[in-house]
């Protein structure tokens, strides 16, 4: 379990470090309002993570199912988004997928550190 431990560490540093960059980004490039969307997307894909995490957890300790309940997350997200003018449906979209990138990029960090080990 501390290999889980670390590794679940290890991917909200990453997406927490990539969100800030991805933020800075979008505001410099665009406007703070997109930047803000992307944020808030980028919350609530860390939140999604972190319950993934909790579930991913709770199967080690011998429960079979991963409740389904973060799909509701996602999706309040995407209703909240397209009712609410002032959000942008994209970022938000985009940020929200920022784990996804945060879990590829450690997985190339981590594969690429062991290739130059040998």
């Amino acid at each position: 379990m501390a290999e889980y431990y670390q590794l679940k560490q290890d991917l909200l540093i990453w997406t927490f470090a990539m969100s800030g960059v991805i933020f800075l980004l979008v505001w410099l490039n665009y406007s703070l309002h997109i930047a803000l969307s992307y944020l808030l997307g980028a919350c609530v894909g860390i939140v999604y993570l972190r319950m993934l995490a909790k579930n991913v957890e709770r199967l080690g300790e011998g429960k079979t199912r991963v409740s389904s309940n973060r799909l509701a997350l996602f999706a309040g997200l995407i209703i909240v988004a397209t009712q609410w003018q002032q959000l942008h449906i994209v970022p938000i979209f985009l940020g929200f997928l920022t784990y996804k990138a945060a879990i590829i990029a450690y997985t190339f960090q981590t594969t690429f550190s062991e290739f130059m080990k040998r």
